[in-house]
């Protein structure tokens, strides 16, 4: 009797729990090992593999019985968190057959993320994935699955701009920045104050090769601690005026009350830099920067709002190119039903049968177009011959994919043969999207 396996995704992510539930659910490193081996020597539990970041915890089975899988998960998790099933059920999604092979795929491919094509997602379930390979909860079923799940996010990522487009303000930082300057390596920077964002922008920068970096602070000793970090120069708050006539771009969050530039401060500035750009990067609430600069011919002075704005562009755009994404893992999930579907031995022998007698025909055909003295008692002794020679040939695997053994035995033998036989050659060339 062929064995009926399906595939179920059972989780909860940023969507559906707040995030109390989410850290009250959230599994450890250290607990992945007794999780993953528990739970695969359940009775109805097949194969398991188990993803856990801030924003998700899921878990993906193969199993002969989805309902009592699902039960029998919700149970443990609830056992092994010390938390009753009432406090997290209903943030809980159950996903089975393709509705679980498309979640897979779109989380892989970003386009499930609180942050659409964040590309550190598709690492974490590959650090996961091999996790329960280690222990030996995978089999021929999730590891299909799986490495179908990369090569899908892989196509997401190089066929559509979901990645393109800056969407932290950090980061839209550096690409306004290009904007203005093309390149961004030996342009000077300095950062006034040490709030957090303004660290990070400043790190995208010098990830961009920009150079030198000088740091001023209200309190020096904090100014040389970033400048230390950055490999560069701490200078007194007093002496930011004269190092404006050097540096190219300034990233401001000083938590100031007032400005802490004005325009009387640029008299005389643009002539003693040759008018050469200066951009300004304005983090802070209130501003640091007075508006009014933007007025001075090769300065730009762009505020967080100015940033916000740029963000939501990008958010958008990447939005449409999540659509194109979208049609990718639509064609994957076909694809991957079909291999599911040839799992059973049936559809197996029958593909295998099938592609023999296009080859008998294919080579009959070949072979008797060259035997025009042959009679028709003689064609047809050879089309016995080789429907004989066919059967023969057939004849063990076909008794090796009938015979009885464990399930995962059973799927392996499948897989082995159609991989031995190249029955799934019309599924490995990937279609092209839709324009």
């Amino acid at each position: 009797m062929a064995l009926r396996r399906h595939i179920v995704a059972i989780g909860l992510n940023h969507k559906t729990a707040p995030v109390e539930v989410r850290e009250r659910l959230a599994f450890s490193s250290e607990d992945t090992a007794q999780i993953l081996e528990t739970m695969h020597q359940h009775h109805c539990v097949d194969e398991i593999a188990l993803f856990s970041t801030c924003n998700r915890v899921e878990f993906l089975l193969a199993t002969q019985d989805a309902p009592e899988a699902v039960e029998a998960l919700k149970d443990f998790i609830a056992e092994f968190k010390d938390t009753p099933r009432h406090t997290f059920e209903q943030a809980l999604y159950v996903y089975n057959g393709d509705e679980a092979v498309r979640h897979i795929f779109r989380v892989a491919s970003s386009l499930d993320s609180m942050v659409v094509g964040e590309p550190q997602i598709l690492g974490q379930i590959k650090d996961s994935y091999a996790d329960a390979c280690n222990y030996g909860t995978c089999g021929v079923i999730l590891n299909r699955l799986m490495h179908k799940s990369f090569s899908v996010a892989k196509r997401v990522r190089t066929e559509t701009g979901i990645g393109d487009h800056a969407v932290s303000i950090s980061y839209a930082a550096v690409e306004l920045g290009r904007k203005i300057f093309g390149e961004l390596e030996g342009k000077a920077v300095l950062l006034l104050g040490a709030g957090e964002m303004a660290e990070l922008a400043v790190e995208h920068l010098v990830n961009n090769r920009a150079r030198p970096i000088f740091v001023a602070n209200r309190t020096f000793e904090r100014g040389l601690e970033l400048a230390e970090r950055f490999r560069g120069t701490a200078i007194r708050f007093e002496e930011i005026r004269n190092y404006l006539k050097e540096v190219d771009i300034v990233i401001s969050s000083t938590g100031a009350r007032q400005y802490v530039l004005v325009r009387n401060d640029f008299k005389g500035l643009m002539r003693a830099r040759r008018n050469r750009p200066l951009f300004f990067i304005d983090i802070a609430v209130p501003r640091d920067i007075d508006p009014e600069i933007n007025r001075i011919n090769n300065v730009y002075v762009y505020d967080i709002d100015d940033l916000k704005s740029a963000i939501q562009e990008n958010i958008e755009e990447r939005q449409q190119e999540a659509l194109r994404g979208e049609r990718i893992v639509d064609a994957a999930v076909v694809q991957f039903r079909r291999w599911f579907r040839a799992l059973d031995v049936v559809p197996t022998i029958v593909g295998l049968r099938d592609k023999m007698e296009e080859i008998r025909q294919k080579e009959l055909k070949k072979t008797l177009s060259c035997l025009h003295s042959v009679s028709e008692k003689d064609r047809a002794a050879i089309d016995r011959l080789t429907t004989a020679l066919v059967n023969k040939i057939l004849h063990d695997p076909t008794v090796f994919l009938k015979q009885d053994g464990h399930k995962d035995m059973k799927s392996l033998r499948v897989d082995i043969t159609r991989r031995l036989f190249n029955l799934d050659e019309s599924d490995e060339k990937e279609p092209e999207p839709e324009a």
